[in-house]
């Protein structure tokens, strides 16, 4: 090689390492991993029962600040149909739930990392439209021949606490005879998730539905409620648990301690969840 050569290929190698050199001090990535992802930090995705939209919404700015680098996406439904999709192999970090049932299902299926955790509770709220068209003044209305009702669908944990709710009305005094039966006899239709049933309250679409007492604060002006016994309604218990197969279970695992940690309890109280009962 001539001397020139010799000199032309030195200077090739000179840049190449000050371009290295520069590309390192601008935040170059190592080889084998992705740029984007390095940038993005993780997301956390997170199936989260209905009645916990809103309040979530809330969360996901308030933990977003409080842990850079992690995001959190929701997937909201009823818990019953969430519990199914992961069960069929949907992916996610954290299930979320309105009852401590369904997450342990997946966890005596072995689908999650230790067992439930619970986070908050929550009570009942027997709602109807703001005319009240049906003139429903206490739950044994709901018996009454004509009055609409909405359900929620089976394996929907509204629908569970709903039947506690009425078996225990039912041996109150002043309950009509064959109470569950005769409102059963009333369900017009029956929702996939608790939402739903608001949203045909609110829009008159029947005469009353039961749905959680945050669901019906969060309606405000849009229906009205009709006080339940103290000793008819039932505590509602939601619990989360981090997946088996979760893509990123420290940050799932820190998640769901949040939440059932003072900020979180916090948080959720401002949307009128309570501590989950004893």
């Amino acid at each position: 090689m001539t001397a020139r050569r010799r000199a032309a290929a030195a200077q090739r190698t000179a840049a190449a390492a000050l371009l290295a050199l520069a590309v390192a001090g601008c935040g170059g990535t190592a080889p084998g991993t992705d740029p984007g992802r390095a940038a993005a930090g993780i997301e956390l995705t997170v199936f989260a029962a209905a009645s916990l939209r809103e309040a979530f919404g809330a969360a996901k700015a308030a933990y977003e600040a409080a842990t850079p680098g992690v995001a959190l996406a929701f997937s909201f439904d009823g818990s019953g149909a969430l519990r199914t999709q992961l069960e069929q192999g949907a992916p996610g970090d954290v299930f979320a739930s309105a009852d401590e049932i369904n997450p342990r299902i997946l966890a005596d299926d072995g689908l999650t990392l230790g067992r439930p955790t619970a986070f908050a509770g929550n009570r009942l709220a027997l709602v109807v439209p703001v005319d009240n068209p049906a003139a429903v003044i206490s739950p044994f209305d709901l018996a009454r021949p004509g009055v609409r009702l909405v359900n929620a669908a089976a394996g929907v944990p509204i629908t569970a606490y709903a039947a506690e709710m009425l078996s225990i009305l039912a041996g109150l005094p002043g309950a009509p005879q064959r109470f569950v039966a005769a409102v059963a006899a009333n369900v017009i239709s029956r929702e996939d998730n608790v939402r739903a049933v608001l949203a045909k309250v609110e829009l008159g679409e029947g005469d009353a539905g039961i749905v959680y007492a945050t669901d019906a604060l969060g309606a405000g002006a849009r229906v009205r409620v009709i006080p339940i016994p103290e000793e008819a309604n039932v505590a509602v218990t939601y619990a989360a648990v981090v997946l088996r197969d979760a893509p990123n279970r420290e940050a799932a695992t820190a998640f769901v301690a949040w939440l059932a940690g003072p900020g979180g309890r916090a948080l959720l109280a401002r949307f009128g969840f309570t501590a989950p009962p004893p």
